[in-house]
């Protein structure tokens, strides 16, 4: 597994012993980079269920302002702080070792970009897809890449949220997510 591009084209990332992590494919990663290239740059990110963190880093190797890395297990968040030391990235990040829903419903800021990949064998997503609506966690004219199964359905969300587009790669769906602006009608 490696950065696709920026500022650490090319570094290797360490990845997780076992099968508990899964990791987002190479192809899903370059097609979700590809979709949001124009809104990383000088985002705030989230990476929220981090596992190896390969997604926010990628944000931050082709501009993000700062990403946080969210992940339960101790051993990922170790991987993240790694991952981020060989990429040198650690002055831009925070690596945070806990309950995704616990991090979503104690958060007092804004993300321009939240990452979601959590296990597929529950609904976690989601959930957490209503907990980031409900806490109103994105920014105006945020983002929420959500990865689930093709076949599983993801909920609509009432204004400012909606579904912008969904990507799908063999088995594995990708759900963008758009937080509208503030904007008032004159």
């Amino acid at each position: 597994m490696r950065v696709i591009t920026g500022t650490a084209r090319g570094r290797r990332l360490g990845e997780l012993k076992g099968l508990e992590t899964r990791p987002t494919t190479g192809k899903v990663k370059e097609g979700v980079f590809s979709a949001l290239q124009f809104d990383v740059p000088d985002a705030r990110v989230l990476d929220l269920f981090a596992g190896t963190g390969q997604m926010g880093i990628e944000a931050l190797s082709r501009g993000a302002k700062s990403c946080t890395f969210v992940d339960r297990r101790a051993d990922a968040a170790k991987l993240v702080r790694d991952n981020l030391a060989v990429c040198g990235f650690t002055d831009r990040a925070r690596v945070v070792c806990g309950d995704a829903m616990g991090y979503l419903a104690s958060l007092r800021e804004k993300y321009d970009l939240v990452f979601l990949d959590p296990p597929y064998a529950d609904d976690t997503l989601e959930r957490a897809v209503a907990h980031i609506a409900r806490f109103d966690i994105l920014a105006p004219h945020g983002i929420m890449a959500a990865e689930c199964p093709a076949d599983k359905p993801l909920p609509a969300l009432q204004a400012p949220y909606r579904v912008h587009r969904e990507y799908r790669y063999g088995k594995i769906k990708v759900t963008v997510y758009r937080r509208d602006g503030e904007e008032t009608e004159a």
